[in-house]
């Protein structure tokens, strides 16, 4: 599977998931995108953003401001 990095670092909500969004349709499906953000909104934003599209967030991590994401593209279009 391949794996994509989007650095959204400095970008304040919504942004971040609007470029995601954009990254992620194209993606193939089960290919990996992972995202890098500043904006602490962002994680919730994040959450929401799976859990309405059917992509999964595979991996979350927070390291002295710098969240990171690891979103995998869902296998089948949402019904």
């Amino acid at each position: 599977m391949s794996e994509t990095l989007l650095d959204v670092k400095g970008l304040s909500c919504p942004l971040p998931v609007l470029k995601a969004n954009k990254a992620m349709r194209g993606l193939a499906p089960g290919a990996k995108l992972t995202v890098l953000a500043t904006d602490p909104a962002s994680v919730a934003d994040f959450r929401a953003f799976c859990r309405e599209t059917g992509h999964a967030l595979v991996a979350f991590s927070e390291d002295q401001g710098l969240f990171r994401f690891v979103l995998k593209k869902r296998e089948e279009p949402a019904a």
